[in-house]
């Protein structure tokens, strides 16, 4: 089924305080000006026609067609794909930017079921394509170049031949997505309508969890028991939404005859479970050198005896507690990704002054940062929840780096646009170390420079350590619940048996901390997701060290990579930086990097 493209949130979006300047809202205009648009219902109507003559044409004929004929099957399917896709961007943008609104929801709803319906013809199309031989395909391919680009497409595609099912099936499945979606957005409201009171104040949960990362411990220390507290009265809920969500995957890779829960997520990110697997060894290996030794320091730096979960993100004592303003944010982003190539901030620089950020925080607007990348004919938009803090801007900077990338792998068209998971981090976290790399140059002391680079540090422990232990996390919760249904205590005993394990003896854990899965939106949305943050995290540190050993040409080859989307392989991608992530010494290279800032912090203990 089509389903409303899900924000890809950065897991580590922070937040801070007021008087931050004129914030962007988004204009979503340049999809639709409204929900009575003409244009949205041309489009709708256009959509509904569309899909049935494309079923008329082309069911049970697709392995008949020559390569031309073959070729026009593909275009026109891939309009639909641009159409809907239009669609139901304008209407989940519009959803996220206030998820408590009930007309919003409604709106949202609808278009999605509409489209569903519609599109519920055009499931012969990937079962049929799947039926035609290797070599007669191959043929095709051979005769029409403009086919031939198709291939990845078609490549994909057919590695789920093995799963599939019934035509039949396999239609069933896509009507019944639309029940699965209802799941989603249970979880999406319920944690947008979470309220905390703070001290006689009510917060919503992104001001919340924005307060673990205050100077005041105090302030930390009551922000984690009011997390705790409401996740407890809320866990029901939960823990429901992810017991049928699991339950759900469960049933459907069974009748795929899928070997893991994990299959189908690494096969929609195009990279073999070996080279997951190699990730995921390499970094729980290196869990003491890396978050265990790093939070040591940090206890010392605190005078503490014990961490408790409320200190992981605190800022350290020294830390600059100002606010950045969003022109200074956006000055610094902007300076990061003009040093490094003018046209970088050339397809920056559209963000800031046309609506396409959407930056202020504000009540029942969804929680975290993402950026969307709508369709090809458009442009990207970025959601943030800025508050001001410095990791406030490293957000900004890792989201504007998502945007670059769609923008350049737009020309790729609708079907190949769209880059596996595990290298869609690669531009967000290469903007982030280009405008950590710039801060870190400015600094004018050794205090400054500590604190960034403890900053960093803490930064890829999140996206390294942490998404592994999330993944770890998951891939026991999806085990234990093909064992049965699940109550709260058992999936809060699973998380903690990760927590202690990733974060190390530094620590100790608070009553109610086994209730911290609760929030998490991947696990919902994206079963499976979050590894490709340590993925993307290793690769641009392996990427940047090249640059950093200045080899030639580097931004041209930097670029291409990004414009080819979801184009090649990341074999292919990597190879002219002289990188392969097949290689099990390849993960090293960046778990290295970030064990050489923990190096350069201890040294600076001397």
């Amino acid at each position: 089924m089509f389903h409303l493209p899900f924000p890809l949130r950065d897991a580590n979006a922070g937040s801070g305080s007021k008087d931050l300047g004129n914030l962007p809202e988004w204009d979503l205009s340049d999809l639709y000006s409204g929900e009575d648009a003409p244009e949205l219902k041309r489009d709708l109507d256009w959509l509904e026609t569309e899909c049935a003559a494309f079923a008329t044409d082309y069911e049970g004929k697709l392995a008949d067609l020559d390569a031309a004929a073959l070729l026009t099957c593909v275009q026109r399917n891939e309009k639909i794909s641009a159409i809907a896709g239009r669609i139901m961007s304008f209407a989940g943008l519009r959803y996220y930017q206030l998820t408590i609104d009930g007309g919003r929801a409604k709106f949202m709803s609808d278009c999605q079921e509409k489209i569903t319906n519609f599109t519920t013809p055009l499931v012969f199309f990937t079962l049929e394509l799947n039926r035609i031989e290797d070599d007669a395909l191959a043929a095709r391919f051979a005769e029409n170049a403009e086919l031939a680009r198709y291939a990845p497409v078609f490549r994909r595609i057919r590695a789920m031949k093995p799963y599939q099912l019934s035509d039949e099936l396999e239609r069933f499945l896509h009507d019944l997505g639309v029940v699965g979606d209802a799941w989603e957005r249970l979880f999406d409201e319920t944690i947008a309508g979470l309220t905390f009171d703070i001290d006689g104040e009510e917060l919503n949960i992104e001001g919340t969890l924005n307060l673990l990362t205050e100077q005041d411990r105090n302030k930390r220390e009551a922000a984690a028991h009011e997390l705790a507290r409401v996740f407890g009265e809320n866990i029901k809920t939960f823990a429901r939404v992810h017991n049928t969500a699991a339950k759900e995957k469960e049933v459907i890779d069974r009748w795929r005859k899928m070997p893991s829960a994990q299959t189908g997520r690494h096969l929609s990110n195009d990279v073999e479970p070996e080279v997951v697997e190699a990730l995921r060894e390499a970094v729980v290996a290196a869990y003491p050198k890396l978050s265990h030794r790093y939070y040591e320091l940090k206890r010392k730096w605190l005078g503490l005896d014990r961490m408790q979960v409320w200190d992981r993100n605190a800022p350290l004592p020294m830390e600059d507690t100002r606010t950045i303003p969003w022109a200074q944010a956006e000055r610094m982003v902007m300076e990061a990704y003009e040093a490094f190539d003018p046209r970088m901030g050339e397809i920056a620089a559209p963000f800031f002054s046309k609506g396409w950020i959407d930056a202020a925080v504000k009540p029942g607007k969804a929680p975290g940062a993402f950026a969307h990348p709508t369709v090809t004919e458009v442009h990207p938009y970025v959601m943030l929840n800025y508050l001001g803090k410095p990791r406030d801007v490293m957000t900004l900077a890792h989201e504007l780096g998502h945007g670059v990338h769609q923008v350049l792998a737009a020309g790729q068209g609708e079907m190949l646009s769209s880059t596996p998971l595990t290298l869609a981090e690669t531009a967000s976290v290469f903007g982030e170390m280009l405008t950590f790399r710039k801060m870190l140059e400015k600094a004018e002391t050794q205090k400054q420079r500590k604190v960034l680079l403890a900053g960093k540090v803490e930064d890829m422990i999140n996206t390294v350590v942490r998404q592994i232990a999330f993944y770890d996390f998951e891939c026991k919760l999806h085990a234990a619940r093909r064992q049965g249904e699940l109550t709260p205590e058992d999936i809060g005993a699973l998380w903690m048996s990760v927590q202690g394990e990733s974060l190390g003896p530094a620590f100790d854990f608070m009553e109610g901390y086994e209730s911290f899965w609760a929030y998490i939106p991947h696990f919902v949305h994206s079963p499976f997701y979050v590894y490709a943050y340590a993925f993307g995290d290793g690769l641009v540190n392996a990427l940047y060290s090249v640059y950093a050993e200045g080899k030639p040409g580097f931004q041209d080859l930097y670029f291409e990579m990004l414009k080819a989307g979801g184009s090649k392989h990341h074999k292919e991608l990597l190879a002219p930086f002289g990188l392969d992530a097949t290689d099990p010494k390849f993960w090293d290279k960046g778990l290295n990097m970030i064990s050489g800032f923990i190096d350069e912090l201890e040294a600076m203990e001397d």
